[in-house]
């Protein structure tokens, strides 16, 4: 059944966009009318060419994109509805009439259409990168090649939905941290360029001389100030300079990357989220029928480091010349021992899949305990640090009233 986008005005007169399955344009406008709208504008989603649509799927506007906790969902109620028996068709379409997502319900819609053309769901999928990454894709595959695709999107959603919650939980610990971060920030900002001015502009009338803290004070709040807005520029364009020669550039990117794997604190940090997520990636795909080679090519597009990733690379290329993969991802320096010696044993016993998912347990549930430690550490040194300023600035401002008081005596 075609696939019509609409614009319509509903009851109240509000502005509607959607989509609705139809037999032709007339059935459409009766069908929208049922609901209580009103058709300006109807047009057939699968009239435009697949490249057209595949460039449309790659344009997802940022405030539609589809994250990691709708496509989980998603993707379960699909398992679910063809692990029942229902035919990919059908299941595509109860999933376009149950999601209320709008790049997502657009993008199924249109997956739909196409199955129902003849073609596989993997070629489909295939041509909305944005919503369904290269993992998701071989996985697919390799679930329609085996006949298992209900179970293959099983293994899609638990591995989607332990990537969401480990993120979750991730910028949860880290939440309070920078809220302090931002709200300590502008107290002292106000303090400096407000309150202090106008308390030292009293010692500046009564001509007395200063301490030197107090003097540094003076200084450093006129500064601010009077160039506060320079200074902003300054760290705007800076943070603009980094980023672009972190995502444009590949030397800027490599540098970044062996930065944040060798930072204090968090660059073991790093290294043990990328064990982790290299070890249930590789593990879901093997465990899917995925060949190891093509395994190790999708595994390291999800380590999120391009220093990580090249030594995977060099494995991927020992292991086509015929050595075991412990073997290069010891040379490597990244991998712990003790993931490279589960990798040994996986790889000697022929259960390597389950090896890697206790090493991606292992390192998610280290991930966790470090986070915990390192926010619990940062909140104390944050205070002080705050502190610390303050109680400079008060000093500074005292110790002039304390001079004045022994000069009255």
């Amino acid at each position: 059944m075609p696939v019509y986008e609409y614009s319509a005005l509903n009851a109240e007169g509000r502005k509607r966009k959607g989509i609705v399955d139809a037999g032709s344009i007339a059935a459409a406008r009766q069908k929208l009318r049922e609901m209580a709208v009103f058709p300006v504008e109807i047009a057939e989603a699968a009239d435009r060419k697949r490249e057209e649509t595949a460039a449309r799927g790659g344009a997802i506007h940022l405030f539609r994109k589809v994250g990691l906790r709708e496509l989980a969902v998603m993707t379960r109620q699909l398992a679910t509805l063809l692990g029942a028996g229902l035919p990919l068709v059908p299941s595509l379409a109860a999933l376009v009439a149950q999601i209320r997502h709008p790049a997502l319900k657009t993008t199924l819609a249109r997956i739909k259409d196409e199955v129902n053309e003849g073609h596989s769901l993997t070629q489909s999928i295939s041509h909305f990168p944005e919503v369904f990454p290269p993992f998701y894709v071989n996985m697919v595959r390799a679930g329609e090649a085996s006949g298992t695709i209900n179970l293959v999107l099983e293994r899609l959603a638990d591995f989607n939905e332990g990537q969401q919650a480990l993120r979750t939980k991730i910028r949860s610990a880290l939440a309070y941290p920078l809220f302090m971060f931002f709200i300590g920030s502008g107290v002292l900002f106000f303090l400096i360029t407000f309150v202090v001015p106008n308390i030292t502009n009293i010692f500046r009338e009564m001509h007395q001389t200063l301490p030197g803290i107090t003097v540094f004070l003076i200084v450093v709040s006129g500064f601010l100030k009077a160039f506060w807005w320079i200074i902003t520029l300054i760290l705007l364009a800076g943070i603009v300079g980094l980023r672009y020669a972190i995502r444009r550039t590949e030397r800027g990117r490599y540098l970044w990357d062996r930065f944040k794997l060798n930072v204090p604190l968090f660059g073991a940090l790093n290294r043990k989220i990328a064990v982790a997520r290299f070890s249930r990636t590789l593990g879901t795909l093997i465990q899917s029928g995925v060949p190891l080679l093509s395994a190790l090519e999708i595994a390291k597009n999800v380590v999120d480091s391009i220093v990580i990733a090249d030594e995977i690379r060099r494995a991927a290329k020992d292991v086509e010349e015929g050595a075991s993969l412990s073997t290069p991802l010891s040379r490597s320096g990244f991998f712990p021992p003790m993931a490279v010696e589960m990798i040994s044993v996986g790889e000697q016993s022929g259960n390597m899949e389950t090896m890697l998912f206790r090493i991606a347990d292992a390192y998610e549930t280290e991930v966790e305990a470090n986070i915990l430690v390192l926010t619990s550490l940062l909140e104390p040194a944050m205070i002080l640090v705050m502190g610390a300023a303050v109680g400079f600035i008060v000093v500074s401002v005292l110790l002039p009233i304390f001079e004045m008081n022994q000069l009255v005596r």
